[in-house]
């Protein structure tokens, strides 16, 4: 818990609920900051109390309309360098563009490193984000960057719900393979993963199952869920392939488009995801989704590099 001295932590509108957990965590109000958009879609913000020499930390995901929580975290960050702000933390759960990290194909725009200068340019000092989708992304930023993860969060849950004997982690794909077998060592269960073929960006044409997997429940491990479609896929080759149950974990639950239509017409028992975006209303919409509260995380976070302190032992541990 923090003491308030020389600590104010403003919310954009992308999330106002997993600001006020961080703010209860630390035990701190909300700063007021008034967010409006005009007619024709500007932003304006209003800080509406004093943040001289003050940390300021500015919470905001990228979520919903990406664009416009981009713009708000801009303007509100360089409203408060101009009004003589000590130090201007940008606390990103979700980091807006994060899946266009480097020049895949020609004439490509690296969007991330853009949004990186955006932030830096606007003032910020320093970034808290977690799980980012390619971790060269850090090396986008001049500033320092500490990125969490969702991992500790997540073993805890597979601790309390599962035996693990009866375990298996999966990757949907390659690239999600050390992030899979990290969690598979720690917990000391079996590892498989899927190779898999895509014909455009979020739709996959073909999956190959690598692994031993009869018999078991299997948990298919990601970063991110956008239109599900990978993890459908991968949850009915599980199920050809023999498994008892299979159920999902994923970091950031973005579910457009079909997704949750997807997640309530397939095999999978539950897709657990943490509340960097919002998920009141598509918990309200699919019964199969649960959410693992990662608020004591950012709000630990917060307190150690407001006192100076490491944050690596969040890396490997929850926060009580």
């Amino acid at each position: 818990m923090l003491n308030g001295t020389g600590v104010k932590i403003f919310t954009g509108t992308s999330h106002p609920e997993l600001a006020e957990i961080i703010a209860r965590r630390l035990g701190l109000p909300l700063a007021k900051a008034d967010v409006t958009k005009s007619g024709i879609g500007e932003t304006s913000v209003r800080i509406a109390e004093s943040v001289r020499e003050n940390d300021v930390y500015i919470i905001n995901t990228g979520c919903g309309a990406v664009n416009t929580s981009l713009m708000e975290l801009c303007i509100m960050i360089h409203a408060c360098k101009i009004a003589s702000a000590k130090r201007i933390t940008a606390v990103v759960p979700l980091f807006p563009y994060a899946r266009q990290d480097k020049k895949d194909k020609s004439r490509a725009p690296i969007t991330a490193k853009l949004v990186a200068n955006m932030i830096q340019k606007a003032g910020c000092d320093h970034v808290i984000t977690m799980d980012l989708h390619a971790s060269q992304i850090q090396g986008f930023f001049d500033v320092p960057v500490d990125k969490l993860f969702a991992e500790p969060s997540s073993i805890l849950y597979i601790r309390t719900h599962f035996d693990l004997q009866n375990v298996v982690i999966v990757s949907p794909d390659a690239g999600g393979a050390k992030r899979a077998t990290s969690i598979a060592d720690r917990l000391g269960v079996d590892f498989a993963l899927f190779h898999k073929e895509r014909k455009k960006a979020n739709s996959v044409s073909r999956m190959v199952l690598v692994g031993h997997v009869k018999d078991k429940v299997a948990i298919l491990i990601d970063d991110m869920a956008d239109t599900c479609g990978t993890l459908c896929l991968a949850a009915h080759h599980l199920t050809e392939a023999g498994v008892a149950k299979v159920y999902a974990i994923v970091t950031h639950g973005i579910l457009s488009g079909d997704a949750l239509e997807n997640i309530e017409k397939s095999v999978l028992e539950k897709l657990i995801v943490t509340n960097t975006l919002p998920q009141k209303e598509n918990q309200a919409k699919c019964s199969k989704i649960e959410v693992i509260d990662i608020g004591p995380v950012l709000g630990e976070v917060i307190r150690r590099s407001h006192y100076g302190e490491s944050v690596s032992k969040l890396f490997h541990e929850v926060p009580y």
